[in-house]
């Protein structure tokens, strides 16, 4: 007696790309036609975006994958991933029940990335990260208990130093803070945008250090490529994210950073089986620029996957939507904000939008994107698509 075995799909990863590439594929595909395995090292979701908000005290709401999932068709799999063999379609994880192999048809590679310490003397040892929610509370506690008058330094000059370093300054007025940036700050902003920064550390009482390059970190101070001392009780490392080695161990190609090169469908260039979004994904957006690392990324790049995965599967005409940038949003604190309005390939325009109704409008995106993961199933099809492509070569006997 034959049957048809079901399309295996697994996911690596539920962080915002992950998770909402597998509610996407749950949502279109019919369940009798695919075993979809989300695997992830966390049994909650992380809202990496506020991790800011959580270094300074804030608690975030609880969104358990479980419960998300429930009743979904989602295999969940608490466990962290130690291989993937692309050759033998086969990916490796350990979790509470010890060592197990997953077989894949079909892998979705959402790892994400990881803070970055680009091999800075004594970042390891002595900077704090806020990329993970392990290291914002471990940041967390270092900050509460901090003395009236102590020094926080926040390294790095991008949207998450900006982040982090307004959120801190805002929770703790009575500590001493500062941002050191490789150049000016707010370069990458338009000429109002970075004008509404700067106006922003001046009420909040940050020093910028402009035009600075960290070498070292110690206990109690940094040192800059110049060899001027700054002092820090604290420091936050902010200065970019690396991907997970993973990939580049598993054969695929990636470039020198370590993403996964992927074409428009996000699929690999090496290996068509599998596709990258995400953080861990290297694609092209309008222009031909890279796509930068960023939630406002990871989720179009995780919708684009799906739909190209479901019209392999289904037979379906492939979707060709570019992806592209419409805005930068950046919280300044809860009561402030900055929106920057950008070209499709991410380039800053004059046009801003600032103070608390750009707060509001930060906020709402957080939620959104927040709602979209923890509601896989709010528009599921009854009866998704039918897989009517390569079914044969999945036929076994029962």
């Amino acid at each position: 007696m034959t049957g048809i075995r079901k399309h295996r799909i697994v996911v690596l990863g539920a962080g915002y790309a992950g998770a909402a590439a597998a509610g996407r594929l749950v949502k279109r595909l019919h369940r009798e036609d695919v075993a979809l395995t989300l695997v992830n090292d966390q049994p909650d979701f992380v809202e990496r975006v506020r991790n800011h908000q959580l270094a300074v005290g804030q608690d975030l709401k609880h969104r358990p994958f479980d419960a998300i999932f429930a009743g979904s068709g989602v295999e969940l799999k608490i466990a962290k991933v130690t291989r993937v063999d692309v050759d033998r379609k086969a990916v490796t994880v350990t979790g509470t029940a010890g060592e197990e192999e997953l077989g894949y048809d079909t892998l979705v590679y959402a790892l994400g990335s990881r803070w970055n310490d680009h091999g800075v003397q004594g970042a390891v040892e002595h900077a704090h990260e806020v990329a993970s929610r392990t290291g914002a509370l471990r940041l967390r506690a270092r900050l509460a208990s901090l003395a009236p008058g102590r020094k926080v330094l926040v390294v790095g000059g991008g949207l998450t130093g900006v982040e982090a370093v307004t959120e801190i300054a805002e929770t703790r007025p009575d500590l001493d803070v500062a941002l050191a940036a490789r150049g000016e700050l707010g370069d990458w902003l338009s000429r109002k945008g970075a004008a509404h920064l700067r106006k922003v550390f001046g009420r909040l009482g940050v020093t910028a250090y402009e035009h600075t390059v960290i070498a070292g970190v110690e206990a109690d101070q940094v040192k800059t490529v110049d060899g001027e001392a700054i002092a820090a009780d604290v420091t936050v490392w902010t200065t970019g994210f690396a991907t997970h080695p993973i990939a580049e161990a598993s054969g695929l190609q990636v470039t020198e950073g370590g993403q996964i090169v992927v074409d428009a469908m996000m699929r690999s260039v090496s290996h068509p089986d599998v596709y990258a979004v995400g953080d861990a994904g290297y694609a092209m957006g309008a222009n031909d620029k890279p796509l930068r690392m960023s939630c406002a990324t990871g989720t179009p790049m995780a919708w684009q996957a799906a739909d190209a995965i479901v019209s392999e599967l289904t037979g379906r005409k492939q979707p060709k939507v570019p992806l592209r940038y419409f805005n930068q949003c950046i919280s300044l604190g809860r009561g402030d904000g900055l929106i920057q309005f950008v070209t499709a390939d991410d380039t800053s325009v004059e046009r801003v939008l600032t103070g608390r109704m750009a707060a509001r409008y930060k906020e709402l995106i957080c939620k959104g994107a927040a709602w979209n993961v923890g509601n896989p199933g709010a528009t599921v099809l009854a009866r998704g698509r039918r897989v009517v492509r390569g079914r044969a070569a999945v036929e076994q006997a029962a």
